[in-house]
């Protein structure tokens, strides 16, 4: 009977027996691994043969369904950090290395009990604000162990914090500032980190995410910010840093959660669906799904629909190995906002006492905004044993940027008028990524290593393009190509004798990049981890429009590296110093339309790589029995070959430097309080520019100090609740003040009349020489979340509470523009989950 081999349908999946899991053997075996992988460009690989016989076989009643397997306590590697007080040798080291269901089962040990259905699989399960570790097999250390900055927040922090767009995130995140479309760039998601612009440093389960939108958090799992140069890690960019959204795969354990959220303030009403189904012991379906109809709280006429639809399907046809399937399809539509006039006179936006906030400049039969997002990934993994590990990806995405929208001109607050004119793009960029891993981790004496040598090939693809008949012919008001309107009652609708169309000469980027990577960490006895990488990129770009009058073309090799030390004089404290290196070649921000805004249109714009390199020191803590994570860092980054304009002509020979401290924290105080933010606090000067009167001037469109807090606490028996059952919430957010400038990279602060450097204000003019600037503000948030019975959850929530006009980004021209954020808003939200 110990030869007998069982079907495979019906062969037993229990774990922690004495005896080997059982698998497909033979001839099969070997040819159904060697398809799968190749399909997933892995490579050839084989199932191992079964070294012992087979338990055995358990057949289960015909009326039962499928039980989903159940492991066994995670390996060594794969358990929770123990909460130790001593200096012995610990497997903290090593980063968990399954995949989403062993990580679910590694918390399920370490929490005690069974950890919910739809648990983040990289957080802390006592702790759910705080994640343990990143969601990418580069990086090997739980994040107590990483030498670098990173901040995470997980599903429980987005949801906490009503963060239900990328943007929100940048709005309440300290160190990361929204930027506006500036320098011919496309309006969507920019952001600024540490003070570099990273609109195209965005990934997505890792890879790269080029096509600027307005992206959605309904599928996101947590979002991952990365502060320093992305060197080794993340390739070409992330000067500042890089931000990964980790999408929601399928799990192993059935569920089901609904949430409705609708408010007066902005008449909303948003439905989302999140239901996973393990339909057999080797298969799993996740399937999340949104509806929104809403406004924008504090803002006429905007209006700001989404819908969407993502799925999962995760298969294990033999053990061992695994693939996943995923793809994400997400659309907005609406009225775009962009912005409101700046009042030169008194050095602040006309919201500012002039005109009334909720007060918008477009133009409601002209106006319109379409944002489309698709991806789709397929990844393959086999872990051939504990110590090595073949990681594939295969990505191809497709997004779509359509609007025609109003931008604020001069405006004259005495003669009561503005100049209004329209601002259009037609974008489209299509993505094919492909991205191989392997891990390996061997052993030297007393010395443990693990090597990752990986492998990328991308090609992206990007036309744009604009509209035209955009000029109301029946204004009878239109100056230098602007339509002159009221400046406190706005001409919201014009009549126009022609239909917008597109403008048939559209541009036409494409970017090819090859890249290898090796990246090695040596953890001597959990005392002295070393870490280093280097990674090389060859980078080509083409730039054409379709009647061929403009065409530009550049190839760069990039090499770039990385290393860190991380020092442990207690398993709970890391101190560590760390260095990288990145590159920004000419053209990298694909939708830009002038070379110092990094995008490439003409040869003679072309210029060597900007160059970065960055120190970063800091300690790392695990505070209250390790459930909560503190951060300090020093950190400086200095930057060669940044472009800048001279007059109109762009050169790429300025310097300039970025430093400060960065200080976060995340997790739980105790089992009641849980608390996430930080405080950054930044200097920057430019050190060598083609304008010498720029010297010295700090970096525009930035917030230099920030803060952010998120806190909530569970109460015991109150209000008729069950013990544990009231969470009470609130979010203060600090942003200092943003001098506006004309040239994100070096131009500084540029001064109201354009004249550069700060002169003395004079008494005739005391705002003649005062450079532009943003005003800082603080907001404040708050929440109320109870649950009704063991499924049904209630909970409200009050978004910037006190109702202060403060402003996202800031457009700086010659008329300088400025975009609101949302006013107080009033959240209600029933959730049921099964």
């Amino acid at each position: 009977m110990n030869n007998i081999k069982a079907p495979f349908s019906l062969r037993s999946l229990r774990r922690g027996s004495s005896a080997s899991v059982s698998r497909i053997d033979g001839p099969s075996a070997k040819l159904l691994g060697v398809a799968a992988l190749l399909a997933a460009g892995v490579g050839v690989a084989t199932a191992q043969e079964a070294s012992q016989s087979l338990p055995a076989v358990r057949v289960d009643a015909p009326k039962e369904k499928p039980k989903p397997v159940v492991h066994a306590a995670p390996a060594a590697h794969q358990a929770a950090k123990p909460r130790r007080a001593t200096r012995a040798p610990s497997t903290q080291s090593a980063a968990p290395q399954a995949g989403a269901q062993g990580a679910q089962s590694a918390q399920a040990g370490a929490g005690g009990g069974a950890a919910p259905a739809d648990a983040n699989p990289y957080a802390d399960p006592k702790a759910p604000y705080k994640a343990d570790r990143l969601s990418s097999n580069k990086f090997t250390q739980p994040l107590l162990n990483t030498p670098r900055t990173v901040t995470v927040l997980t599903k429980e922090v987005l949801e906490d914090k009503n963060a239900f767009t990328l943007k929100e995130i940048a709005r309440s995140t300290a160190g990361v500032t929204l930027g506006s479309g500036e320098g011919g760039n496309a309006f969507g998601d920019r952001f600024f980190i540490r003070g570099f612009d990273a609109r195209n440093d965005i990934f997505v389960d890792g890879v790269r995410d080029p096509g600027v939108s307005l992206r959605e958090n309904f599928y996101t799992e947590q979002v991952e910010i990365l502060r320093g140069p992305g060197s080794s890690f993340a390739g070409r960019g992330t000067a500042g840093g890089a931000l990964n959204i980790v999408t929601k795969t399928a799990k192993e354990q059935d569920f089901y959660d609904m949430k409705f959220t609708g408010g007066p303030s902005d008449n909303s009403k948003r439905v989302q669906i999140d239901v996973n189904k393990a339909i057999s012991p080797i298969l799993a379906v996740r399937v999340n799904g949104l509806f929104q109809d809403a406004n924008v709280a504090g803002r006429n006429y905007v209006v700001d629909d989404r819908d969407g639809v993502s799925g999962s399907v995760v298969f294990k046809p033999i053990e061992n190995f695994t693939l996943t399937a995923n793809y994400t399809h997400s659309y907005q539509s609406g009225l775009p906002d962009f912005g409101i006039p700046y009042n030169r006179t008194t050095n602040r936006p006309y919201a500012e006492g002039v005109t009334s906030r909720n007060t918008w400049y477009g133009l409601l039969n002209r106006d319109f905004q379409k944002y489309r997002q698709d991806f789709g990934t397929f990844t393959g993994e086999y872990r051939v044993n504990d110590d090595l590990k073949i990681t594939s990806r295969l990505r191809q995405s497709r997004s779509v940027v359509d609007y025609i929208g109003t931008l604020t001109q001069s405006a004259n607050w005495a003669a009561g008028t503005v100049n209004i004119g329209a601002q259009s793009r037609y974008q489209v960029t299509n993505t094919l990524a492909s991205q191989t891993d392997i891990n390996y981790k061997f052993v030297t004496g007393p010395m443990k290593h693990e090597v990752v040598l990986g492998a990328e090939y991308s090609r992206e693809g990007l036309t744009r393009t604009n509209y035209t008949n955009l000029s109301s012919e029946l204004n009878g008001g239109a100056v230098g190509g602007a339509l002159v309107c009221n400046l406190y009652l706005p001409c919201n609708s014009l009549p126009f004798l022609n239909t917008p169309t597109r403008n048939q000469n559209v541009t036409r980027v494409a970017v090819d990049t090859k890249a290898g990577y090796l990246i090695e960490t040596a953890n001597y006895e959990d005392i002295v981890i070393a870490n280093a990488g280097v990674r090389f990129d060859d980078y080509t770009i083409t730039n054409r429009n379709e009647a061929y009058t403009t065409f530009a073309a550049n190839h760069t090799s990039l090499v770039n590296y990385n290393f860190g030390l991380v020092l442990k004089p207690l398993p709970e404290v890391s101190l560590y110093a760390a260095y990288a290196t990145s590159a920004n070649p000419v053209g990298a921000e694909l939708d830009g339309g002038a070379a110092n805004y990094g995008g490439l249109t003409t040869a003679v714009q072309i210029f060597p790589p900007q160059r970065n390199y960055a120190k970063e020191i800091g300690v790392k803590w695990e505070l209250f029995d390790r459930h909560l994570l503190a951060t300090a860092a020093l950190f400086r980054t200095d930057v060669t070959g940044a472009r800048e304009v001279n007059g109109s002509v762009t050169t790429g020979n300025a310097e300039y430097y970025v430093q400060g401290a960065d200080i976060e924290i995340a997790g739980n105080i105790n089992d009641k309080w849980s608390v996430t933010g930080g405080v950054v606090i930044m200097e920057s000067k430019v050190k060598q520019s083609q304008i010498v009167t720029n010297v010295g001037l700090p970096l525009a469109n930035i917030a230099h100090e920030s803060f952010s807090l998120l806190s909530k606490y569970q109460f015991g028996d109150l209000f008729g609740f069950e013990a544990d059952r009231l969470e009470f919430g609130g979010q203060a957010v600090y942003r200092s003040k943003i001098y506006g400038g004309n040239n994100i990279v070096a131009n500084g602060a540029t001064a109201v009349n354009g004249t550069t450097g700060w002169p003395a204000p004079t008494a005739a003019n005391p705002f003649v020489n005062v450079p532009t600037v943003l005003p800082s503000y603080w907001r404040f948030d708050a929440f109320l979340e109870g649950k009704v019975t063991e499924n049904i959850t209630l909970k409200v929530s009050v978004m910037n509470m006190f109702d202060r006009t403060y402003y996202d980004a800031f457009y700086q021209t010659a008329t300088p523009f400025t975009q609101v954020a949302p006013g107080r808003t009033v959240l209600f939200e029933a959730r049921a989950k099964f």
